[in-house]
C-alpha cells in the first residue's frame, strides 16, 4: 500500500511504489542522515505480532536467537533457518507490554507468518501478520535524539532498547554508517503522516530509503534476498554475532552453524566492495563476481555512497579473499576493502588499497 508520505515534496517512489526511495536529493540525503536527523519511511517492512503467554519460549525454540528470558522492554536479531542452515528470514525483535513484534524484508511477512502458524500446535501463541495496521519509520542521524524529545517520544539508551510511545513504541539499533545513530519507531498505520510531522517538527528531514541503504552498506548490514541467496549460512554474515545465539539449545539449522563455526572457516563471507563506478546503472542484487573466469561469488546491495563512491555488499569465497587478486562483475571491476580481506600478508593488503584508489579516482574523474 502506497505510504502517505509519497505525497512530500520530491518523493520519487521505490519500484514496488510503497515509500520514497528518495525526495529528490538521493546524496545530499544521505549526508543529511550522517550528520544531522533524517527520517525515513520504511512502512513497506511487514510486521508480524505474536502476543500469548508461551510466545517466548516458543520463538526461542523456533528462531536462531536466545529469546526465553527476553525482558519486557528490550529487543534482538534473528533468523529463521532451514534445516540445512539456510537463511530464509531475518526478523528484528522487540517484546513489550505481552507482545513480541518481529519486522522483516517487504514482502516476506505472509510466508513467515504462515511458517509460524504452522508450527503452533498446542501452545498459547497467535502470530499474525498486522502490516495493515502498523508501519515503521526510521530517524537516523547524531541529532535524532534531540528530535526525539521536541516531539515528546522516549529516548532509548541502550542498542535494541525498546520504550512504549503512545500506541506504538521506539527502539535503538545498532549504528549505520560509520557510527551513526538509528531509531526504528512503530506507529499506527493509520497516523503515520502524524508521527512523520510530529518529527519533522521536531528538527528531522525526510531522506529515503536509498540514503539508509547506503549507510547500511557501510555498515556491513545485509539484507536477506539482495543480500543472501538460497546456500547462505549465517557464518558468512555478521547475523553470526546479531541474530545468532551460539550456546542455546537445539533449533532448526544449528548443527550447520555450529559445524561451521568450530571449523573457523566458512565458504564464503560477506564483504565490502568498491566498484568503478563506470556504468550508469548499477549491477543488480545475484550478479555474478569473476576472477578470470572463474565465478567466486555474487554481489548483493549496490549503492552510491556520498563519501565512499559506488560500493555494495559482496558473497565472496574465502579462498579467493585469501589469495586476492582482480575481480569482476560483469565488465566492471570489483576491489575487495582492504580491511575485510583474509590475508596474511602486508603487500596483500597494500595492493588492495591502492586498487580502492584507482578505482575511486576513475569514478570521480567522471
Amino acid at each position: 500500500m502506497p505510504s502517505p508520505l509519497l505525497s512530500k515534496p520530491g518523493a520519487v517512489a521505490t519500484e514496488s511504489g510503497a515509500v520514497a526511495a528518495h525526495y529528490g536529493e538521493p546524496l545530499p540525503e544521505q549526508r543529511r542522515a550522517a550528520e544531522g536527523a533524517a527520517l525515513v519511511d520504511r512502512s513497506d517492512r511487514d510486521v508480524v505480532a505474536v502476543p500469548g503467554p508461551d510466545r517466548l519460549s516458543w520463538l526461542h525454540s523456533l528462531l536462531s536467537q536466545h529469546l526465553e528470558r527476553l525482558p519486557d522492554g528490550a529487543g534482538t536479531e534473528a533468523l529463521v533457518l532451514s534445516p540445512q542452515g539456510h537463511v530464509e528470514h531475518h526478523v528484528v525483535v522487540a517484546e513489550l507490554a505481552g507482545t513480541t513484534w518481529l519486522d522483516t524484508e517487504p514482502g516476506a511477512g505472509a510466508d513467515l507468518a504462515g511458517w509460524l502458524d504452522r508450527m503452533r500446535f498446542m501452545l498459547r501463541v497467535e502470530p499474525a501478520l498486522v502490516t495493515d495496521a502498523w508501519a515503521l519509520l526510521t530517524l537516523v542521524g547524531p541529532r535524532g535524539d534531540d528530535v526525539l524529545t521536541a516531539a515528546g517520544l522516549p529516548v532509548p539508551v541502550e542498542t535494541y532498547e525498546v520504550r512504549a510511545a503512545d500506541a506504538g513504541w521506539v527502539r535503538r539499533m545498532p549504528a549505520v554508517g560509520d557510527g551513526v545513530p538509528a531509531v526504528d519507531l512503530l506507529v499506527p498505520r493509520a497516523e503515520l503522516a502524524r508521527w512523520a510531522d510530529a518529527l519533522l517538527a521536531g528538527g528531522a528531514v525526510l531522506a529515503g530509503v536509498d540514503a539508509l541503504a547506503a549507510l547500511a552498506v557501510e555498515a556491513h548490514r545485509p539484507r536477506v534476498g539482495a543480500d543472501s541467496d538460497h546456500r547462505t549460512i549465517p557464518n558468512e554474515t555478521p547475523w553470526l554475532q546479531t541474530a545468532v545465539h551460539l550456546e542455546k539449545g537445539c533449533y532448526r539449522g544449528q548443527e550447520t552453524v555450529a559445524r561451521v563455526h568450530n571449523l573457523g572457516r566458512p565458504p564464503r563471507r560477506l564483504v565490502l566492495v568498491h566498484l568503478d563506478g563506470m556504468s550508469e546503472q548499477l549491477p543488480a542484487p545475484g550478479t555474478p563476481v569473476t576472477s578470470g573466469t572463474r565465478e567466486v561469488g555474487r554481489l548483493g546491495t549496490v549503492v552510491r555512497h556520498h563519501e565512499l563512491g559506488v560500493v555494495g555488499l559482496a558473497l565472496v569465497k574465502s579462498a579467493t579473499l585469501e589469495k586476492g587478486g582482480d575481480l569482476r562483475a560483469g565488465e566492471t571491476v570489483v576491489v575487495v576493502d582492504p580491511d575485510d580481506l583474509v590475508v596474511t600478508t602486508d603487500d596483500t593488503v597494500l595492493a588492495a588499497r591502492e586498487r580502492v584508489r584507482a578505482v575511486r579516482s576513475a569514478t570521480i574523474g567522471r
